[in-house]
């Protein structure tokens, strides 16, 4: 049978038309990507994890009322998501300093912070995705207040789970990005999580010894990422026993 149509590729996952309207299918690839694209490299089995942990985490955030584009997983790298308008920000919600928030503020790596941060950035990879403020935001029409409003209460709701989450297995959750998305029925709009909340969208340290379980091990040759990811699956029970082998599953049809 013939494959789906094609959506949208970006660097991470394909995304299909689904089997219903108002579906889509995502397609976890097992490419990795870093400094905007610069240093790419494919990590085999990275996409089986990124598809299992984010399963994990949307699934705890449905559960405690925290709504989600996530529908159920369909394989080993792929699920049905809901169809929804993406809004053009990514949200970072800081915890400890770390990456860009180091360099920008001087403020060494690791410190932590007063308060969770939240930042956005603008989604454009031509622009290297810029910071901006909520004056822009308001300015140029990328979201109302009311959105800003609800997107901040979304954000913090999403870092407490996952901070609570991580710390019950020895993990520091020191950042994360998520995307934000609009769904509609009728005239009515509502906020959900898009995209995808794994080890590629967060920052992850053991809280022990400072190791990083997350895509800084790419950023910074510090080992395989593929162990390292499978390091935070393990502590969390996603992975199945046997789940030694990563296959490469054909797309359903």
């Amino acid at each position: 049978m013939a494959r789906r149509k094609k959506i949208y590729e970006g660097k991470a996952k394909i995304l299909y038309e689904g089997p219903e309207p108002g579906t889509i299918v995502q397609y976890f690839k097992d490419d990795a990507t870093a400094f905007n694209a610069k240093k790419k490299d494919v990590i085999e089995g990275k996409g089986v994890l990124n598809n299992r942990l984010s399963e994990f985490f949307m699934t705890g955030l449905n559960q405690i009322g925290v709504p989600t584009h996530f529908i159920k997983r369909l394989n080993m790298r792929e699920q049905l998501v809901k169809s929804c308008e993406i809004v053009p920000l990514e949200v970072i919600v800081r915890n400890y300093a770390a990456g860009t928030m180091t360099q920008r503020l001087g403020i060494e790596e690791g410190t932590q912070l007063p308060r969770p941060i939240v930042e956005y950035c603008l989604k454009n990879d031509d622009l290297g995705d810029p910071l901006v403020t909520e004056e822009h935001i308001a300015a140029f029409g990328w979201a109302s207040q009311q959105d800003m409003d609800d997107i901040l209460s979304l954000a913090l709701r999403v870092n407490d789970f996952l901070s609570g989450v991580m710390l019950a297995v020895g993990i520091r959750l020191v950042d994360f990005k998520i995307e934000i998305g609009r769904i509609y029925d009728g005239d009515f709009m509502r906020l959900i999580i898009a995209d995808e909340i794994s080890p590629d969208s967060c920052r992850l340290w053991d809280i022990e010894t400072g190791e990083k379980l997350d895509k800084d091990v790419f950023r910074r040759d510090l080992g395989s990422l593929t162990d390292a990811y499978t390091e935070v699956a393990n502590r969390l029970g996603v992975m199945p026993k046997n789940s030694g082998q990563f296959s490469k599953p054909t797309l359903i049809n």
